[in-house]
């Protein structure tokens, strides 16, 4: 495993992975505003068996407005509300690999930071009364491009999953849990930008590959946040299977499970008088 520094988008990877469970609804700041710090490890993409130690600092903003919402569950603006029923915005990225510094890479172009952006329904299963315990089905469709020497299309992701909130979870006031789980699948497009194999990139150890669309593995997610009067903590696990994956038979594809992990820490420098309700 070796240390490296990474570009800012990787706090938008990193806010996305620590979503967790709701609090129960009351009067909180229209705004927060912070900074801070977080460790992360990583593996270089999915499918790879070579892990980056990753620290980087990341504005902590938090705006809790009606139609435009930017929290631990991403920045979304909300077109169609109701009691069970949202459609949000849904915001993801991912970190670039230096080629040379990755074995099953070398010789071939970099991977290139992404961005990705879509629409996403989600639907409430179940909830208790006080809203402590939530189950939701989060359907996320997503594009995606790269963001450094040039935008370009790299297709899509969908991935929809399931996922349960608890607050004050064991008893312990303000703590939140969440679990996540779900199935994930990619466009042809997508996966020949991580997986595929150009034939002027193969080698005796690496043959040429083709990667086609289809299921792109399954994720499991466990994240536990508590806001503080002047600080955040957060952390995160998330593991991920590649078993049956249209693109498992790619070289590039060196270990079929996925394991990631993070901890972070936000100081609030500012917050806005105006208070809203709010349930997160």
């Amino acid at each position: 495993m070796r240390p490296r520094r990474r570009l800012p988008l990787s706090a938008a990877l990193l806010l996305g992975c620590m979503s967790t469970g709701p609090a129960v609804a009351a009067g909180k700041p229209l705004w927060e505003l912070g900074i801070g710090m977080s460790a992360l490890s990583f593996p270089d993409y999915r499918g790879s068996d070579e892990s980056s130690l990753h620290a980087v600092p990341f504005p902590y903003f938090v705006y809790r407005g009606t139609f435009l919402k930017a929290d631990r569950h991403g920045i979304r603006g909300t077109f169609f509300d109701s009691d069970r029923v949202e459609l949000n915005v849904s915001v993801g990225a991912s970190l670039p690999v230096n080629s040379d510094e990755n074995r099953a890479r070398q010789g071939m172009p970099d991977l290139q930071p992404t961005a990705e952006i879509g629409p996403s329904l989600d639907l409430n299963l179940w909830r208790t009364d006080d809203r402590r315990y939530k189950l939701d089905l989060r359907l996320p469709v997503r594009t995606a491009v790269t963001v450094k020497g040039g935008m370009r299309d790299i297709g899509w992701v969908f991935s929809p999953r399931l996922n349960l909130d608890i607050a004050d979870v064991g008893g312990m006031a303000g703590w939140n849990l969440g679990l996540l789980a779900g199935p994930m699948v990619g466009s042809k497009r997508n996966h020949d930008y991580f997986y595929s194999v150009a034939p002027q990139y193969a080698t005796a150890a690496r043959p040429a590959f083709d990667a086609k669309s289809g299921y792109a593995g399954s994720q499991l997610l466990v994240a536990v946040s508590k806001r503080y009067p002047k600080y955040w903590l957060g952390a995160f696990a998330r593991w991920d299977s590649l078993k049956g994956a249209a693109f498992i038979d790619s070289p590039l594809v060196r270990r079929e499970d996925y394991f990631a992990a993070g901890v972070a820490i936000a100081w609030i420098l500012g917050e806005s008088s105006t208070r809203v309700e709010a349930a997160e």
